[in-house]
């Protein structure tokens, strides 16, 4: 679990949730703890000046132009610095409360850069931040601080939410997508589910709706030849019978690897849902009472070039509820197939016939014609039975 946790303050419901929740962490956790508000001196200085010109006449003179700007720089600079030390100071109290010591830091400049430097400067694992800050408006769906410290953090990310305490079986949620990433985050939900004494559900989304859209748009505008050519039909029912059913089993096989990482003390319960990821989890956890969400930063189609995925971004927006974002990555043991779960052979030729379809639905083209072939006893997959396979989908 975590050794050095930040957590971002400004005394908002959801800043005040996030210090409750990193402090429990922390104390659990043995973790070092550190709480940072960050002021803006230098622009409220900044704004004075530009609103001079606006000052009552008896200002305007440049001998009492100065006095006012030494005498607003000095108040304001100490001023901010009391508010946030008394911030800080406060999270020492609530830290002190349940045994635990945290230490301050005091940042004058832009929020969001000024808590990028916390964490570049500092041996940080988990940040903890609310969702919104004090300048949340109703149709916020996220805070404009908390989303681009997102982007520009390299560390695990606690995004809380000032939400009802939840029941004290409330589980924590995994989503996992066979990433490397999503078996991280599956790890570290289950140490906070194991933190926390509550259970850990695991969450597996595939999507079956995409290859059919992305069919129906090619349809229109591929002419007969080149349907033809890419063998158009075929192509379509392959996707909705065989690839489909293999994306089902995919997922059903990386809910069963997700186990091997959660421990045997966990009361664990696997759930696979259809759908568009994100729109799916966010649909399932709204329904439901839960402690927290926690998905990897990056997903199975994502890439180092961008610093968070596109479910990730969107389950931090939409979830109703606290997001763990992690960073860390997992392999899960693979299960050995049993002696008499013996895999069909492919002949040369079934594997010439197999290279013919797309690189990006072979690999679940040839899972879903081995489960048909594991269902019919057929120990040697042939072209042959490739058609017999497709002739069958067809009715």
């Amino acid at each position: 679990m975590y050794k050095d946790i930040l957590i971002a303050l400004d005394n908002s419901g959801d800043s005040k949730a996030a210090a409750d929740l990193a402090l429990f962490i922390g104390k659990n956790a043995r973790a070092k703890v550190t709480g940072c508000h960050v002021y803006a001196a230098r622009l409220h200085d900044e704004r004075f000046r530009q609103m001079e010109g606006g000052l009552p006449e008896r200002y305007q003179n440049e001998e009492e132009l100065e006095k006012q700007r030494t005498n607003h720089e000095s108040l304001i600079e100490r001023g901010l610095r009391i508010i946030s030390e008394s911030y800080t100071d406060l999270l020492s109290e609530k830290a002190e409360a349940v045994g635990i010591e945290a230490r301050a830091s005091n940042r004058e400049g832009k929020n969001f850069s000024e808590l990028l430097n916390e964490i570049k400067g500092g041996s940080y694992d988990l940040l903890a931040m609310g969702a919104h800050g004090l300048g949340r408006v109703e149709t916020s769906r996220i805070g404009s601080v908390t989303e681009r410290v997102v982007r520009g953090s390299e560390i695990d990310m606690l995004i809380t939410r000032d939400s009802p305490k939840v029941a004290g079986d409330a589980p924590v949620f995994a989503a996992v997508d066979g990433s490397p990433d999503s078996f991280g985050a599956v790890r570290a939900a289950a140490g906070i589910a194991s933190l926390s004494n509550r259970p850990l559900v695991i969450l597996a989304v595939f999507d079956p709706d995409y290859h059919i859209t992305a069919f129906r748009a090619l349809a229109g505008v591929l002419s007969d030849e080149k349907k033809a050519l890419f063998n158009f039909e075929e192509q379509e029912k392959l996707h909705e019978e065989i690839i489909d059913e293999g994306l089902k089993k995919l997922y059903e096989e990386y809910l069963e690897e997700a186990l091997t990482l959660t421990g045997p003390e966990l009361k664990v319960e696997t759930v696979l849902l259809a759908g568009k990821p994100f729109n799916e989890i966010v649909k399932y956890v709204r329904n439901k009472e839960i402690y927290m969400l926690v998905a990897g930063r990056r997903g199975a189609h994502s890439d180092n070039n961008i610093s968070i995925g596109a479910t990730a971004e969107n389950l931090i927006r939409e979830a109703p509820c606290h997001v763990l974002l992690t960073t860390g990555v997992a392999k899960p043991v693979k299960k050995e197939k049993k002696t008499e779960d013996k895999m069909a052979t492919w002949t040369e030729e079934a594997e010439e016939t197999l290279k013919k379809i797309p690189i990006f639905a072979r690999g679940m083209a040839k899972k879903g014609i081995e489960k048909q072939a594991e269902a019919d006893g057929v120990e040697e997959i042939t072209a042959e039975y490739m058609n017999q396979v497709r002739n069958k989908m067809g009715g």
